[in-house]
């Protein structure tokens, strides 16, 4: 992705107070203009950049429209301007942009070198590709939310010092005037003197160096020092960043299992409640049921006392002929149900032998088979006898 030019408003760095306002009020908005950060980390992305401006005056916020390899474009806030550096003992400034993406604090920002119209990357850099996209350790180890702005611009500027991105073109006059300087957003740049070419960062990149010093060997010893330890200090921060990052999984998948028994709860408690309000409203039924029948009991004592003794097998009296040997069959089959059930007690018991019991088994299910058929035709019957007396009684209502 390259970096599109800035067309967000510049806001000039007259005053802290004035930075400050402006990132509280780009981070305040809402609705379609609004920045598209997380709003639970928009008040650290504030402080990491006026940590920064505080650090490091050179460089200033604003918004611009950043546009990905896509074509799709999003407005962001970036930070613009230069980094100090410091290269045989002369300080520098390389402009560059710091880009901080939809994702940022939680993953690193996008940083360009971005030179001027004077100015050319250095061909195989190796922190700076052809497109002027910066990959130092400390981004491609970001750790959130340790990681900030001012240590990212520390990094750049030790590792831009041991080996400059940026050089001049060469000028077609042999002669250039001894004043001559470079400026890019508002910073001067020391000018290169004619003379003895020192190894300016802005040199030629091309051709040899002519005239470059050669370092002591202590300070040689000391940068190599100085690598090894930033390179054992970037390898034990990814590796605690790795072991948070398995922790903070951990504690995710726990959070999501204990989420998911909450909602199984949630769910049986709603079952049980409906539950208990069905079985409330049947408990009214029987209560209900129970009054009718306290009460048709209390209606019909004086009757019965009135009456005597009475045989249940008289109590009914049956309105037709099919009615009549329709309880007989159920009575019959009902009957042989509690001899069967009674016979397999026994034989669980050991009151009668096993043959004597497969035997009567037999001789009562065929006989039980035999009424119930029997009840079935009757049934049949009956349904018939009163279809055909619902077709008459319609065909009277027809006539008349």
């Amino acid at each position: 992705m390259a970096p599109p030019p800035p067309v967000g408003a510049i806001h000039s760095p007259s005053s802290p107070q004035y930075t400050q306002q402006f990132l509280s009020n780009v981070l305040s908005q809402r609705g379609p203009s609004s920045l598209p950060y997380s709003e639970d980390v928009k008040w650290l992305i504030r402080q990491h950049l006026v940590s920064l401006i505080d650090t490091c005056p050179s460089l200033q916020p604003r918004t611009a429209t950043f546009t990905y390899n896509d074509g799709r474009t999003v407005n962001l806030l970036q930070a613009n301007g230069t980094v100090p550096m410091v290269y045989l003992d002369a300080t520098y400034n390389i402009p560059v942009i710091i880009w901080l993406l939809e994702s940022y604090p939680r993953q690193s920002p996008l940083v360009f070198v971005n030179p001027t119209r004077h100015m050319v990357v250095k061909d195989s850099h190796p922190f700076v590709n052809s497109s002027g996209i910066v990959s130092i350790p400390y981004l491609t180890n970001w750790v959130y939310p340790s990681s900030n702005l001012v240590e990212l611009v520390r990094n750049l500027s030790h590792f831009f010092s041991r080996d400059p991105p940026l050089y001049t073109k060469r000028n077609p006059n042999p002669h250039p005037p001894p004043g001559t300087s470079f400026s890019n957003s508002g910073s001067t740049r020391p000018a290169i003197p004619p003379r003895v070419y020192p190894p300016s960062p802005y040199g030629s990149g091309s051709g040899g160096e002519v005239g470059r010093k050669t370092d002591d060997r202590s300070e040689v010893d000391k940068k190599n020092a100085i690598d090894e330890l930033m390179v054992k200090l970037h390898s034990d921060i990814k590796g605690l960043g790795k072991a948070r990052e398995a922790d903070m999984e951990g504690l995710f998948n726990a959070q999501g299992v204990l989420r998911q028994r909450e909602e199984e709860l949630r769910k049986g408690v709603k079952e049980m409640l409906d539950e208990k309000e069905g079985l409330e409203q049947q408990l009214q039924m029987v209560l209900m049921n129970t009054d009718v029948l306290e009460g048709w009991v209390r209606d019909n004592e004086t009757k019965v006392k009135k009456i005597g003794n009475v045989d249940v097998d008289e109590a009914f009296e049956l309105c037709d002929r099919l009615s009549k040997q329709m309880l007989d069959c159920t009575a019959s089959d009902l009957a042989m149900e509690d001899v069967i059930y009674s016979l397999d007690k026994a034989i669980q018991g050991g009151a009668i032998p096993f043959d004597q019991y497969l035997r009567n088994v037999r001789l009562l299910s065929r006989e039980q088979f035999i009424h119930r058929a029997t009840a079935s035709k009757v049934n049949s019957a009956q349904m018939q006898a009163q279809v055909s007396h619902m077709a008459s009684r319609l065909s009277q209502y027809a006539l008349s």
